[in-house]
């Protein structure tokens, strides 16, 4: 089945009264298509890593955090484990913890273990029926606790509910260095509407540390593939959904690492000269011509609770592995 956000430009509606048919609008395209034709555009061509996550994205992501090469989560689940009460204390008795980019909420349950009487979690997702999922998984093995899913784009302002009452601290959590995703601009920008949404609370902010490029490079092309078929879904996601007309063979996935600029690019490249269809347009692509798909910034320490400062964060505790490769912060607002 054809989905409404068809690649037609127009359609046309039999006429009734013997005249002509008359064309009609095609339906607009969603926000996903929107940004899609827009990012094929453009030069260079990119698109955001947000799109990555339909249902299909986020089951293919979870499976990233189990590769032996993938040292963030673990990493990140072991500081979490290992310095919970610590963190525990900083966070305070009766918290909401809102978690941005929540996914599949398996890093949350470690911290609502640790916490003294958790009243409320919003995680937001801009996948909703993933999140749904998830929430309700959450909701059986912790029963005493509110469980409000927001299915949003959680980079844009928007209003979350009221506190509870007798509610503590309203809290974010934002954990497995989704905050390397943006460029330096927009890190910033994030941070700042997180200080101001959690005015009184603080942010919990998993971070990706610099460190040797080798393993960084095996981090993002696993000898399994598990993550250039992530990248390839996008693709997958975009003929399914927009009715576009890209050929996953004529695609491939590269990752590396921008030492300068202290990130990891990854990309979909094309294999051939080729064109692509979206929305009734062609979009030419030359041999190796590529549309970026995500940035991956490391931080230093340092660099990290600098950039909070500016947005208007205090920071306070830090929380390493013994080899330095993640930072957990504690960001009062």
């Amino acid at each position: 089945m054809r989905n409404p956000t068809s690649s037609s430009s127009l359609s046309f509606v039999p006429a009734t009264d013997g005249r002509k048919p008359q064309a009609a609008a095609a339906a607009p395209l969603s926000e996903f298509g929107r940004e899609m034709r827009a990012g094929l555009a453009r030069s260079p061509r990119s698109i955001s890593p947000k799109f990555f996550y339909d249902a299909a994205g986020s089951q293919l992501f979870d499976r990233i955090c189990e590769l032996p090469e993938y040292y963030p989560t673990r990493t990140e689940l072991r500081i979490l484990g290992e310095c919970a009460g610590e963190i525990a204390g900083q966070i305070g008795p009766n918290a909401e913890i809102v978690e941005f980019g929540a996914g599949s909420l398996t890093k949350v349950r470690l911290l609502l273990d640790a916490l003294e009487t958790p009243r409320r979690y919003l995680p937001i997702d801009i996948s909703g029926e993933h999140l749904e999922a998830a929430a309700e998984r959450l909701r059986a093995d912790y029963p005493d606790l509110v469980v409000q899913p927001i299915a949003a784009d959680y980079t844009m302002p928007l209003v979350l509910p009221a506190p509870m009452a007798g509610a503590g601290r309203r809290v974010g959590f934002f954990p497995g260095s989704t905050i390397g995703n943006f460029e330096p601009d927009e890190a910033l920008a994030f941070l700042q509407l997180a200080a101001r949404m959690l005015r009184g609370g603080g942010l919990l902010i998993g971070v990706d540390l610099v460190k040797d490029p080798g393993r960084l490079h095996a981090a993002y092309n696993d000898a399994q593939g598990v993550t250039a078929e992530f990248n390839l879904n996008l693709l997958r996601r975009a003929n399914a959904e927009l009715d576009a007309g890209f050929d996953l063979d004529g695609f491939s996935h590269a990752a590396f690492y921008n030492a300068p600029r202290r990130r990891i690019e990854m990309h979909l490249v094309s294999r051939r000269a080729q064109s692509v269809r979206l929305d009734g347009q062609d979009f030419a692509f030359e041999e190796g011509e590529t549309i970026h798909t995500e940035y991956s910034h490391k931080f230093t320490v340092e660099g990290l609770r600098a950039l909070a400062l500016r947005a208007g964060f205090r920071p306070g505790a830090v929380w390493t592995d013994p080899e330095r490769l993640f930072s957990v912060h504690w960001l009062a607002a």
